[in-house]
């Protein structure tokens, strides 16, 4: 199975499903199909080292292999799963014999010291208060806790990845490209809005007959496009003239609402007024 699927405005695939003994295959990767309403030819050619290309109008869109891309056969390479982590790390701390003597006179550098700005008040008694210390400040000369130095690890080789064995269940098909006689071509359309057509269906061994097919089929893209354009001239033209009909007969039939509203108001005031004079008419015979 080979082609386009537009549903909706979601949904933008390009199917490519392979047989193989009796199962369906699709390919493991995401390819998306062109969205406009022009002609596009779609190929799919497929090698006998089981290497593939599609082909939208003439150009390659992507490539790869039926070993790699479906799930048809088994991998040849599976991780090995007992195979040990050998990480190192990117960096290592200075040897132990250098660090005694980095570490010479570091740990004897206090935190904080006295400051030596500060004087002793004129009205201190060091029989009442003590004796007067000044107060302490941040020592500029003090670095930290002690750490060692990181230098690079002569050593490390990068990040460990777990390494590939040969996959003991994988069997090789040297006919894994070979297709069935293939009798019927069928095309499955479902359809919500009209316009696709499907024709020019092509199959052969030749790329390069292929290729002048495709040629030929495009040939008159510049002509069709430009048709297109006209053509979608013309609908927009046409969209808008009924768009204005609609608009004008909208604000005729709002008018006619409002002249209906207005009389009724008006005459529903006439009436009102009217029942009232004769309520007083049959009061004042009464008197």
């Amino acid at each position: 199975m080979f082609g386009p699927d537009l549903c909706g405005t979601q949904k933008k695939k390009l199917h490519l499903i392979v047989s193989y003994q009796g199962q369906n295959y699709p390919i493991k990767k995401e390819l998306e199909c062109e969205t406009d309403k022009l002609t596009h030819f779609y190929t799919f050619v497929l090698r006998p080292d089981a290497s593939y290309s599609i082909l939208i109008d003439g150009r390659e869109r992507d490539s790869g292999s039926l070993y790699t891309d479906w799930d048809i056969l088994p991998p040849r390479k599976i991780k090995a799963a007992k195979a040990k982590s050998m990480s190192l790390y990117s960096s290592i701390t200075y040897p132990k014999f250098l660090c005694p003597l980095i570490m010479q006179g570091y740990d004897s550098i206090p935190k904080e010291i006295p400051d030596p700005s500060a004087k002793e008040p004129e009205d201190w008694d060091d029989e009442e208060n003590g004796i007067w210390r000044p107060p302490k400040i941040p020592n500029p000369k003090y670095k930290g806790p002690w750490k060692p130095k990181r230098i690079k690890n002569p050593n490390y080789k990068g990040k460990w990845r777990i390494p590939y064995i040969d996959n003991p269940e994988f069997e090789d098909d040297p006919d894994l490209y070979v297709l069935k006689p293939i009798k019927y071509v069928g095309i499955e359309v479902w359809q919500v809005k009209a316009g696709s057509v499907f024709d020019n269906v092509l199959i052969c061994d030749d790329p390069d007959y292929a290729k002048e097919v495709v040629q030929d089929i495009l040939s008159n893209r510049e002509i069709e496009k430009e048709a297109f354009e006209e053509a979608e001239k013309i609908r927009r033209a046409r969209e808008e003239e009924e768009a204005q009909r609609a608009r004008e007969e909208g604000e005729r039939r709002r008018r006619e609402r409002g002249y209906d509203r207005n009389h009724r108001d008006k005459y529903r005031k006439v009436s009102k007024n009217r029942n009232r004079h004769d309520h007083w008419d049959d009061y004042h015979d009464e008197l």
